[in-house]
């Protein structure tokens, strides 16, 4: 029963946030300083996992070669693939949900326990509208996010390649442009866009009702997390099964 309260008061909460809006000048301000904290201050851990996953990928595929029928340029081929379909929109995302989810529910929550929240109720503000209403619009860009996180894996499985001489840079530029499907882009920036909502408004509930002090704040942060974790997992299993099944 709990399970099912906590999942009718988070789709209330979806509502709530469309409903009696901030204003825009007040709004503006919000949400610039959300896309600063939530997608600007993710591009440089993106961008130093992207680069050496991209790299990892293409060593361990290199060495897994070992018949010489295979042609060379399945390394640039298999990286570009796990790069674009998997890595960069899933996997980035869980560990966004990691240090985005986190500080939104911490930053929120904190309010929360300081009674900010309730402050911003008495004096006739939608305070849903207020805190995750400009978190959603901010993480409109994190597509942006995911098409570095691509470049930046598919860069760094190059530069592992190479320099690392498991393969020569036709052959892996070859690989990258072999059979290039582009509804494959499609699927991973429709799966991003969503994510991108969990990312947004499942952190943002875990604050917005938590209940207790400081070490509740930590609780909450964590239990984001997991749950932020398990619904991008069962929604990147429906769309997979929708678009590519």
């Amino acid at each position: 029963m709990k399970y099912l309260h906590n999942i009718g008061t988070y789709f209330i909460m979806i509502k709530d946030m469309f409903r009696k809006p901030t204003k825009w000048s007040v709004m503006k301000t919000l949400i610039l300083k959300d896309v600063d904290d939530l997608i600007i201050g993710s591009l440089g851990i993106v961008a130093f996992i992207s680069f050496f996953v991209g790299g990892v990928v293409a060593i361990q595929t290199s060495l897994n070669i070992s018949n010489p029928l295979i042609p060379k340029y399945l390394v640039g081929f298999a990286t570009r693939q796990s790069i674009i379909l998997e890595f960069a929109p899933t996997f980035i995302s869980i560990i966004m949900a990691g240090k985005v989810g986190s500080f939104i529910t911490s930053s929120i929550g904190t309010m929360r326990v300081t009674e900010q929240i309730d402050a911003l109720e008495v004096m006739g503000i939608n305070a849903i509208n207020y805190l995750v209403f400009p978190k959603f619009i901010a993480l409109t860009l994190y597509p942006f996010i995911i098409s570095i996180s691509m470049s930046l894996g598919i860069l760094g499985g190059l530069v592992a390649c190479v320099y690392g001489g498991y393969g020569t840079l036709e052959d892996y530029i070859d690989g990258v442009q072999n059979d290039f499907i582009p509804f494959h882009m499609a699927y991973a920036f429709i799966k991003t866009m969503v994510f991108a909502f969990i990312l947004a408004t499942i952190p943002s509930f875990y604050g917005y009702f938590m209940k207790g002090g400081a070490l509740e704040v930590g609780k909450a942060s964590t239990t984001s997390f997991v749950w932020t974790s398990v619904v991008i997992i069962l929604v990147n299993y429906l769309i997979t099964s929708l678009l590519l099944g």
